[in-house]
Parts: structure tokens; sequence; C-alpha cells
């Protein structure tokens, strides 16, 4: 791997208050976002569960019309057969077959009252089912509106806002090739570790940006003096003069506003 050509430390002060100038105009176009991505996609796996449930109850509804299909071949089976021993009734030999007749047709009028038993059961369970799914789909409906509508809103920032976001992460990598691996992870982790996203800041009115603390004049020369890198010792932030930060402000809103 090529190594980094060798820059000097203001030039390396201004490529990170660069990067720091870019990043944090990435972060304010995902800030615009907010959370709408994360809506998006948790509407859609609400939506993916709920059809998953809808598929389950109509797989029971068609079991279920099976299920009274067959208790209804059932009763007819047993109709049929009681018929046949009517019959039989008409020919019966001896006591002893008379009764033997008798106990199976007793027998299939049971098997049809439990059959229509059974029917009753399952299409009670049917309208349970029904009325599962209408309310499921009026959810759906609602549900399905609702993300739409955050779809819409969402394709409408990432309209307006996906292209300069690109070429900002472009910009992004190109001045972080800039800079040497060991100072881009402290960048980055420092990044990382702050609610704002600065990890570079300006001494403003004697202190770091943001911050209350008081930077004694002696290292607010050293830091005006460009020779290395110093870190604020309350935030670990990296800090740059404020006229080198105005510098670069200026040359990459210009570059921002080409973009």
């Amino acid at each position: 791997m090529a190594k980094k050509k060798e820059i000097s430390v203001e030039e390396k002060l201004r490529a990170l208050y660069d990067l720091q100038i870019i990043d944090s105009r990435i972060d304010e176009i995902r800030n615009v976002r907010g959370e709408l991505p994360l809506e998006v996609e948790d509407l859609e796996n609400e939506i993916q569960g709920m059809d998953v449930k809808m598929e389950k109850l109509k797989s029971d509804l068609a079991d279920f019309d099976v299920s009274i299909k067959e208790h209804k071949q059932n009763i007819e089976q047993a109709k049929e057969l009681i018929a046949k021993y009517a019959d039989k009734l008409n020919n019966v030999r001896n006591n002893r077959e008379y009764n033997s007749i008798v106990k199976e047709e007793e027998f299939q009028k049971l098997e049809i009252e439990l059959a229509e038993k059974k029917i009753r059961e399952i299409k009670a369970k049917t309208e349970l089912k029904n009325e599962t799914i209408t309310t499921l789909a009026a959810q759906m409906e609602d549900k399905q509106k609702h993300l739409d509508a955050k779809k819409s809103e969402l394709d409408e920032i990432m309209n307006e806002t996906q292209k300069e976001e690109n070429l900002l992460l472009e910009q992004s990598e190109k001045y972080a090739a800039k800079i040497e691996e060991r100072l881009i992870k402290a960048y980055q982790r420092i990044r990382g570790s702050v609610k704002n996203g600065l990890a570079v800041v300006a001494v403003e009115r004697g202190a770091s940006g943001g911050s209350f603390f008081t930077i004694p004049p002696q290292v607010q020369m050293e830091i005006a003096s460009r020779q290395k890198i110093i870190t604020d010792e309350y935030s670990g932030r990296i800090l740059v003069d404020g006229a080198l930060a105005d510098e670069e402000k200026e040359k990459i809103s210009s570059l921002i506003s080409s973009l």
C-alpha cells in the first residue's frame, strides 16, 4: 500500500476541519429525515406481520370449509345407511336381528347429531375468524395509508437531499484520504462520543467551541501556531484557531454551493 504524502500539521488541521464541516452538513441532512427511515421500516415489518397473520386466518377458513364438507358427507352417508336399515327392518327374521339393526340405526343417528354439532362449532369459529379478518383488514388499510404517507414524506426529503448527501460523502472520503489513519480514527472516535458529532472545534472567546472552560493563553498561542495537534482537556475535541476555522468555513461553503 502506497504511503500518504506527508503533509504539515497545519494542512492536517485544515483537512480535519474541512472534514468536520462536510460531515456536519451530512449530519444535518440526515437529521432532517429524522426517524422517518426507521418509521417506514417498522411499518413495513408490521404490515408484513399482518400479512402473515391474514394468510393464516384465510388458511384456517379454507380448512374449516373442508371439515364442513367432510361432516356433511358423513351425514349423507349416515342417512343412506339409516334408509337401508329401515328397509331391512321390514324383513327381519328374529328379535336378535331386529335389535342389531336398531342399534346400527341409532348409532348412525348419533353420528349425524355429532356431525351437525361439529358443523355448528366450525361455523361459529368461522364467524369469529371472519370478524378477525375484517378487523385486521381495516387495521392493515390504516397502516398502509400511514406507510404511504411516511414513504411519500421520506421520498420527498430524499429527492431534495440524496444528491447533495452523495456528493458530500464523496468529498468526505476525499478529505479523509488526506489525513493519516491514526488521526482519522481519533476523529471518528471523538465524533462518536459527543452528541453533536463535533470532533474538531474552533477556539471562540478563549474557550473551545461549545465549551465554557477557558483555554490558557499559552495553549491558545500554541493552537494559533498550528505546529501540533492539540485537544481540549475536558472534551477531547481537536482544537483549531478561529482564523483557520473562518478560512475553511468560507472555502467549504463555496465548495458545497458548487455541488
